[in-house]
Protein backbone atom coordinates (compact mmCIF):
# COMPACT_ATOMS: atom_id res chain seq x y z
CA UNK A 1 0.00 0.00 0.00
CA UNK A 2 1.11 3.77 -0.90
CA UNK A 3 2.62 5.59 2.49
CA UNK A 4 1.90 9.12 2.71
CA UNK A 5 5.15 11.05 2.45
CA UNK A 6 6.37 14.34 4.28
CA UNK A 7 7.32 15.98 1.22
CA UNK A 8 3.86 15.84 -0.10
CA UNK A 9 2.25 17.33 2.73
CA UNK A 10 1.65 21.19 3.36
CA UNK A 11 3.34 21.85 6.44
CA UNK A 12 3.09 25.88 6.86
CA UNK A 13 2.50 27.70 9.94
CA UNK A 14 1.89 24.13 11.25
CA UNK A 15 3.00 22.01 14.13
CA UNK A 16 5.01 18.99 12.96
CA UNK A 17 5.64 16.10 14.82
CA UNK A 18 8.98 14.12 13.56
CA UNK A 19 9.94 10.89 15.25
CA UNK A 20 13.55 10.32 15.09
CA UNK A 21 16.41 7.88 16.12
CA UNK A 22 18.67 10.19 18.02
CA UNK A 23 19.77 7.22 19.89
CA UNK A 24 23.61 7.91 19.69
CA UNK A 25 26.46 6.15 21.57
CA UNK A 26 27.55 8.40 24.92
CA UNK A 27 30.36 8.41 26.75
CA UNK A 28 30.88 10.29 29.62
CA UNK A 29 28.09 12.30 29.09
CA UNK A 30 29.44 13.06 25.48
CA UNK A 31 28.47 11.87 21.97
CA UNK A 32 30.87 9.13 20.22
CA UNK A 33 29.02 9.15 16.97
CA UNK A 34 26.84 11.81 15.77
CA UNK A 35 26.50 9.74 12.30
CA UNK A 36 22.02 9.60 13.64
CA UNK A 37 21.84 12.80 14.41
CA UNK A 38 23.54 14.39 11.11
CA UNK A 39 21.07 11.62 9.15
CA UNK A 40 18.07 13.33 11.01
CA UNK A 41 19.02 16.68 10.35
CA UNK A 42 17.89 17.44 6.80
CA UNK A 43 14.37 16.27 7.46
CA UNK A 44 14.22 18.71 10.50
CA UNK A 45 15.57 21.44 7.99
CA UNK A 46 13.27 20.18 5.26
CA UNK A 47 10.26 20.85 7.83
CA UNK A 48 11.70 23.94 8.90
CA UNK A 49 12.13 25.39 5.60
CA UNK A 50 8.36 24.60 4.97
CA UNK A 51 7.20 27.03 7.52
CA UNK A 52 6.57 24.60 10.13
CA UNK A 53 7.61 24.77 13.59
CA UNK A 54 9.00 21.53 14.52
CA UNK A 55 8.96 19.02 18.05
CA UNK A 56 11.45 16.20 17.82
CA UNK A 57 10.94 13.00 19.41
CA UNK A 58 13.59 10.51 20.46
CA UNK A 59 14.72 7.63 22.97
CA UNK A 60 18.39 7.63 24.31
CA UNK A 61 19.14 4.02 25.61
CA UNK A 62 17.07 2.09 28.47
CA UNK A 63 16.58 4.20 31.40
CA UNK A 64 13.87 3.07 33.78
CA UNK A 65 10.81 3.88 32.43
CA UNK A 66 8.94 6.60 34.08
CA UNK A 67 11.45 7.99 35.60
CA UNK A 68 14.21 10.57 34.76
CA UNK A 69 18.01 9.78 34.62
CA UNK A 70 20.80 12.91 34.05
CA UNK A 71 22.70 9.39 32.21
CA UNK A 72 20.07 9.26 29.43
CA UNK A 73 18.89 12.49 28.92
CA UNK A 74 18.98 14.29 25.50
CA UNK A 75 20.53 17.47 26.54
CA UNK A 76 24.02 16.66 24.51
CA UNK A 77 21.64 15.62 21.19
CA UNK A 78 19.87 19.08 21.54
CA UNK A 79 23.52 21.14 21.52
CA UNK A 80 24.37 18.54 18.70
CA UNK A 81 21.24 19.56 16.56
CA UNK A 82 21.72 23.36 17.60
CA UNK A 83 25.27 23.08 15.83
CA UNK A 84 24.07 21.45 12.84
CA UNK A 85 20.38 23.43 12.46
CA UNK A 86 22.42 27.08 12.99
CA UNK A 87 19.45 27.33 15.53
CA UNK A 88 18.85 27.30 18.97
CA UNK A 89 17.43 23.48 19.75
CA UNK A 90 15.38 24.09 23.23
CA UNK A 91 15.39 20.56 25.29
CA UNK A 92 11.56 20.65 27.03
CA UNK A 93 10.96 18.07 29.34
CA UNK A 94 7.01 17.44 29.67
CA UNK A 95 4.97 17.28 27.15
CA UNK A 96 2.63 20.13 28.12
CA UNK A 97 6.13 22.62 27.69
CA UNK A 98 6.43 20.59 23.77
CA UNK A 99 5.58 23.60 21.38
CA UNK A 100 6.87 25.06 18.34
CA UNK A 101 6.55 28.01 16.74
CA UNK A 102 6.99 28.46 12.56
CA UNK A 103 10.59 28.27 12.20
CA UNK A 104 11.10 27.09 16.08
CA UNK A 105 12.19 23.64 16.69
CA UNK A 106 12.43 22.00 20.03
CA UNK A 107 13.83 18.38 21.15
CA UNK A 108 11.03 16.30 24.20
CA UNK A 109 13.36 14.50 26.61
CA UNK A 110 13.97 11.42 26.14
CA UNK A 111 10.62 9.45 25.59
CA UNK A 112 11.37 6.86 27.40
CA UNK A 113 11.39 9.05 30.38
CA UNK A 114 7.49 9.05 29.78
CA UNK A 115 5.68 6.13 31.51
CA UNK A 116 4.05 3.71 28.93
CA UNK A 117 5.99 4.07 26.11
CA UNK A 118 7.32 0.21 25.37
CA UNK A 119 3.68 -0.88 26.10
CA UNK A 120 2.43 1.18 23.11
CA UNK A 121 -0.25 2.88 25.80
CA UNK A 122 -2.76 4.07 23.86
CA UNK A 123 -3.77 7.41 25.90
CA UNK A 124 0.24 8.32 25.76
CA UNK A 125 0.12 7.60 22.16
CA UNK A 126 -2.55 10.27 22.03
CA UNK A 127 -0.93 12.90 23.95
CA UNK A 128 1.93 12.70 21.25
CA UNK A 129 -0.39 12.50 18.31
CA UNK A 130 -1.62 15.81 20.01
CA UNK A 131 1.59 17.76 20.24
CA UNK A 132 1.22 18.58 16.83
CA UNK A 133 -1.00 18.59 13.60
CA UNK A 134 1.37 16.49 11.57
CA UNK A 135 2.90 13.46 12.81
CA UNK A 136 5.95 12.38 11.00
CA UNK A 137 8.05 8.84 11.87
CA UNK A 138 11.78 9.27 10.68
CA UNK A 139 12.76 6.81 13.23
CA UNK A 140 13.57 3.79 11.00
CA UNK A 141 16.24 2.44 13.32
CA UNK A 142 13.12 2.37 15.43
CA UNK A 143 10.59 1.08 13.07
CA UNK A 144 10.18 -2.70 14.32
CA UNK A 145 9.49 -1.45 17.93
CA UNK A 146 5.51 -1.04 18.68
CA UNK A 147 5.76 1.56 20.71
CA UNK A 148 3.47 4.95 22.21
CA UNK A 149 5.64 6.83 20.23
CA UNK A 150 5.83 4.87 16.41
CA UNK A 151 3.33 2.50 15.99
CA UNK A 152 0.90 4.26 18.39
CA UNK A 153 1.12 7.91 17.41
CA UNK A 154 0.78 7.23 13.61
CA UNK A 155 -2.17 5.81 14.00
CA UNK A 156 -3.71 8.12 16.08
CA UNK A 157 -2.36 11.14 14.48
CA UNK A 158 -4.70 14.35 12.80
CA UNK A 159 -2.15 13.36 9.69
CA UNK A 160 0.60 10.66 9.65
CA UNK A 161 3.54 10.61 7.07
CA UNK A 162 6.84 9.37 6.56
CA UNK A 163 9.77 11.24 6.33
CA UNK A 164 12.69 11.24 4.34
CA UNK A 165 15.32 8.87 6.07
CA UNK A 166 12.67 6.59 6.40
CA UNK A 167 11.66 6.58 2.81
CA UNK A 168 14.76 6.17 1.55
CA UNK A 169 15.47 3.37 4.10
CA UNK A 170 12.41 1.59 2.77
CA UNK A 171 13.26 2.28 -1.22
CA UNK A 172 16.94 1.05 -0.31
CA UNK A 173 15.39 -2.09 1.48
CA UNK A 174 13.07 -2.82 -1.42
CA UNK A 175 15.48 -2.88 -4.34
CA UNK A 176 16.87 -6.09 -2.71
CA UNK A 177 13.91 -7.35 -1.68
CA UNK A 178 11.21 -6.69 -3.96
CA UNK A 179 12.77 -6.06 -7.58
CA UNK A 180 16.33 -6.40 -7.14
CA UNK A 181 18.90 -6.41 -9.90
CA UNK A 182 20.68 -9.79 -10.31
CA UNK A 183 21.87 -11.90 -9.72
CA UNK A 184 21.46 -11.27 -6.05
CA UNK A 185 23.65 -11.83 -2.86
CA UNK A 186 23.99 -11.91 0.54
CA UNK A 187 26.72 -11.40 3.10
CA UNK A 188 25.42 -12.30 6.40
CA UNK A 189 27.93 -12.20 9.37
CA UNK A 190 27.71 -12.51 13.23
CA UNK A 191 28.14 -14.45 16.08
CA UNK A 192 25.25 -17.06 16.41
CA UNK A 193 23.00 -18.99 13.97
CA UNK A 194 20.41 -18.54 16.63
CA UNK A 195 20.00 -14.62 15.84
CA UNK A 196 19.92 -15.36 12.35
CA UNK A 197 18.25 -18.62 11.20
CA UNK A 198 14.95 -16.52 10.25
CA UNK A 199 16.98 -14.49 8.34
CA UNK A 200 19.11 -16.69 6.42
CA UNK A 201 16.02 -19.31 5.70
CA UNK A 202 14.00 -16.21 4.53
CA UNK A 203 17.28 -14.72 2.26
CA UNK A 204 17.76 -18.19 1.01
CA UNK A 205 14.71 -18.01 -1.19
CA UNK A 206 15.18 -14.62 -2.64
CA UNK A 207 19.11 -14.68 -3.28
CA UNK A 208 21.28 -16.39 -5.94
CA UNK A 209 24.41 -15.95 -3.59
CA UNK A 210 24.38 -16.21 -0.01
CA UNK A 211 27.77 -15.73 1.66
CA UNK A 212 27.91 -16.74 5.60
CA UNK A 213 31.01 -15.85 7.55
CA UNK A 214 32.06 -14.67 11.59
CA UNK A 215 31.08 -17.57 14.34
CA UNK A 216 27.88 -18.33 12.03
CA UNK A 217 30.04 -19.79 9.92
CA UNK A 218 31.35 -21.53 12.38
CA UNK A 219 28.29 -24.03 13.08
CA UNK A 220 27.71 -24.23 9.58
CA UNK A 221 31.69 -25.19 8.90
CA UNK A 222 31.00 -28.02 11.77
CA UNK A 223 27.64 -28.80 9.92
CA UNK A 224 29.62 -29.96 6.91
CA UNK A 225 31.65 -31.99 8.80
CA UNK A 226 34.91 -29.86 9.70
CA UNK A 227 36.30 -29.59 12.96
CA UNK A 228 36.11 -26.10 14.58
CA UNK A 229 38.44 -26.47 17.02
CA UNK A 230 37.70 -24.13 20.10
CA UNK A 231 35.72 -21.81 18.17
CA UNK A 232 32.66 -19.94 19.06
CA UNK A 233 29.57 -22.50 17.39
CA UNK A 234 26.11 -23.75 18.07
CA UNK A 235 26.27 -27.04 18.27
CA UNK A 236 22.56 -27.67 18.95
CA UNK A 237 21.78 -25.62 15.66
CA UNK A 238 23.80 -27.93 13.30
CA UNK A 239 20.83 -29.96 12.21
CA UNK A 240 19.49 -26.98 10.95
CA UNK A 241 22.26 -25.54 9.21
CA UNK A 242 22.67 -28.93 7.46
CA UNK A 243 18.74 -28.17 6.48
CA UNK A 244 19.85 -24.54 4.92
CA UNK A 245 22.68 -26.35 3.00
CA UNK A 246 20.29 -28.73 1.64
CA UNK A 247 17.94 -26.50 0.50
CA UNK A 248 20.56 -24.13 -1.40
CA UNK A 249 21.51 -27.38 -3.19
CA UNK A 250 18.23 -28.19 -3.84
CA UNK A 251 17.49 -24.66 -5.47
CA UNK A 252 20.88 -24.29 -6.86
CA UNK A 253 21.81 -21.06 -4.77
CA UNK A 254 25.73 -20.79 -3.70
CA UNK A 255 26.02 -21.10 -0.61
CA UNK A 256 29.68 -21.17 0.00
CA UNK A 257 31.94 -22.16 2.80
CA UNK A 258 35.36 -21.03 3.91
CA UNK A 259 38.68 -22.77 2.36
CA UNK A 260 40.77 -21.33 4.59
CA UNK A 261 40.67 -19.47 7.84
CA UNK A 262 43.17 -17.37 10.34
CA UNK A 263 43.41 -19.04 14.05
CA UNK A 264 44.42 -18.15 17.09
CA UNK A 265 44.38 -19.18 20.81
CA UNK A 266 42.42 -16.68 21.99
CA UNK A 267 40.29 -13.61 20.65
CA UNK A 268 43.21 -10.92 21.90
CA UNK A 269 44.81 -8.13 20.49
CA UNK A 270 48.75 -9.37 20.06
CA UNK A 271 47.75 -12.85 19.05
CA UNK A 272 50.33 -14.12 16.43
CA UNK A 273 47.58 -15.53 13.93
CA UNK A 274 47.84 -19.10 11.42
CA UNK A 275 46.52 -19.06 8.33
CA UNK A 276 45.42 -22.90 7.78
CA UNK A 277 43.11 -24.62 5.48
CA UNK A 278 39.63 -25.23 6.75
CA UNK A 279 40.54 -29.64 7.23
CA UNK A 280 43.49 -27.80 9.62
CA UNK A 281 41.97 -25.82 12.17
CA UNK A 282 43.94 -27.23 15.46
CA UNK A 283 42.19 -28.55 18.30
CA UNK A 284 43.12 -25.55 20.53
CA UNK A 285 42.63 -22.95 18.47
CA UNK A 286 39.48 -20.98 17.27
CA UNK A 287 38.28 -19.61 13.82
CA UNK A 288 38.30 -15.65 14.25
CA UNK A 289 38.76 -14.53 10.20
CA UNK A 290 38.56 -15.80 6.88
CA UNK A 291 41.79 -16.37 4.82
CA UNK A 292 43.68 -15.24 1.44
CA UNK A 293 41.79 -18.00 -0.30
CA UNK A 294 38.17 -17.55 0.83
CA UNK A 295 38.66 -13.56 0.31
CA UNK A 296 39.54 -14.55 -3.08
CA UNK A 297 36.93 -16.46 -3.78
CA UNK A 298 34.03 -14.53 -2.10
CA UNK A 299 35.55 -11.58 -4.15
CA UNK A 300 35.21 -13.61 -7.23
CA UNK A 301 31.31 -14.72 -6.23
CA UNK A 302 30.78 -10.94 -5.26
CA UNK A 303 32.05 -9.46 -8.73
CA UNK A 304 29.06 -11.33 -10.49
CA UNK A 305 26.34 -9.36 -8.05
CA UNK A 306 24.77 -6.76 -9.46
CA UNK A 307 22.63 -6.29 -6.04
CA UNK A 308 23.92 -7.12 -2.57
CA UNK A 309 23.44 -6.56 0.77
CA UNK A 310 25.71 -7.12 3.95
CA UNK A 311 24.87 -7.12 7.46
CA UNK A 312 27.83 -8.58 9.98
CA UNK A 313 31.51 -8.86 9.65
CA UNK A 314 33.08 -11.33 8.61
CA UNK A 315 35.67 -11.94 11.37
CA UNK A 316 36.24 -10.44 14.74
CA UNK A 317 36.93 -7.34 13.42
CA UNK A 318 37.05 -4.93 16.05
CA UNK A 319 40.08 -6.90 17.52
CA UNK A 320 43.33 -6.80 15.17
CA UNK A 321 44.63 -8.74 13.69
CA UNK A 322 41.28 -10.12 12.55
CA UNK A 323 39.92 -7.95 10.57
CA UNK A 324 42.02 -7.96 7.47
CA UNK A 325 38.48 -10.21 6.12
CA UNK A 326 36.30 -7.75 6.54
CA UNK A 327 38.45 -4.99 5.16
CA UNK A 328 39.11 -6.65 1.95
CA UNK A 329 35.14 -8.26 1.43
CA UNK A 330 34.28 -4.20 2.29
CA UNK A 331 37.21 -2.92 -0.23
CA UNK A 332 35.41 -5.45 -2.94
CA UNK A 333 31.93 -3.72 -2.68
CA UNK A 334 33.06 -0.15 -2.56
CA UNK A 335 34.47 -1.21 -5.98
CA UNK A 336 31.86 -3.15 -6.86
CA UNK A 337 29.06 -2.31 -9.39
CA UNK A 338 26.51 -3.42 -7.75
CA UNK A 339 23.48 -1.61 -5.89
CA UNK A 340 25.10 -2.11 -2.26
CA UNK A 341 22.85 -1.64 1.26
CA UNK A 342 24.90 -2.27 4.56
CA UNK A 343 22.98 -2.79 7.31
CA UNK A 344 23.42 -3.70 10.98
CA UNK A 345 25.91 -1.75 13.62
CA UNK A 346 28.73 -3.32 13.08
CA UNK A 347 29.23 -3.79 9.39
CA UNK A 348 28.02 -0.21 8.95
CA UNK A 349 31.06 0.77 12.00
CA UNK A 350 33.59 -1.33 9.21
CA UNK A 351 32.54 0.49 6.19
CA UNK A 352 32.65 3.64 8.28
CA UNK A 353 35.88 2.92 9.51
CA UNK A 354 37.79 2.21 6.06
CA UNK A 355 36.30 5.27 5.01
CA UNK A 356 34.52 3.59 2.22
CA UNK A 357 30.52 4.51 3.35
CA UNK A 358 30.49 6.98 0.34
CA UNK A 359 31.24 3.72 -1.75
CA UNK A 360 28.28 1.97 -1.24
CA UNK A 361 24.80 2.20 -2.78
CA UNK A 362 23.07 2.94 0.81
CA UNK A 363 23.86 2.59 4.79
CA UNK A 364 20.90 1.86 6.78
CA UNK A 365 20.56 3.49 10.03
CA UNK A 366 18.87 0.47 11.33
CA UNK A 367 20.22 -2.57 12.89
CA UNK A 368 17.44 -3.83 14.43
CA UNK A 369 14.63 -2.87 11.91
CA UNK A 370 17.36 -4.19 8.70
CA UNK A 371 17.50 -7.45 10.14
CA UNK A 372 13.36 -7.27 10.26
CA UNK A 373 12.84 -6.79 6.80
CA UNK A 374 15.59 -9.28 5.95
CA UNK A 375 13.46 -11.76 7.57
CA UNK A 376 10.39 -10.78 5.63
CA UNK A 377 8.53 -9.40 8.67
CA UNK A 378 6.46 -6.19 8.57
CA UNK A 379 8.06 -3.54 10.51
CA UNK A 380 5.01 -2.22 12.87
CA UNK A 381 5.34 1.57 12.15
CA UNK A 382 5.32 0.89 8.51
CA UNK A 383 1.90 -1.59 8.85
CA UNK A 384 0.46 1.53 10.25
CA UNK A 385 1.67 4.21 7.71
CA UNK A 386 0.21 2.06 5.39
CA UNK A 387 -3.06 1.82 6.96
CA UNK A 388 -2.78 5.70 6.69
CA UNK A 389 -1.80 6.13 3.66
Amino acid sequence: MPIKLMKDCDLAGKTVVIRQDLNVPMKDGAITNDKRIRAAAPTIIQALDKGAGVIVLSHLGRPTEGQYEEAFSLKPVAERLSTLLKRPVALVKTLEEAKAAPGECVLLENIRFCKGEKKNDPDLAQRLADLGDVYVMDAFGAAHRAHSSTEGAIRKAKVACAGPLMAAELDAFAKVLDAPARPLAAVIGGSKVSTKLGLLENLLAKVDILIIGGGIANTFLAAAGHAVGTSLQEADLIPEARKIMDEAKRLNKSLPLPLDVVVAKELAPGQHPTICGIDAVPADAMILDIGPKTVALYTDLLNTAKTVVWNGPVGAFETDPFGAGTKALAQALAASKAFVVVGGGDSVAAVEGYGLADAMGYISTGGGASLELLEGKVLPSVAALEARG
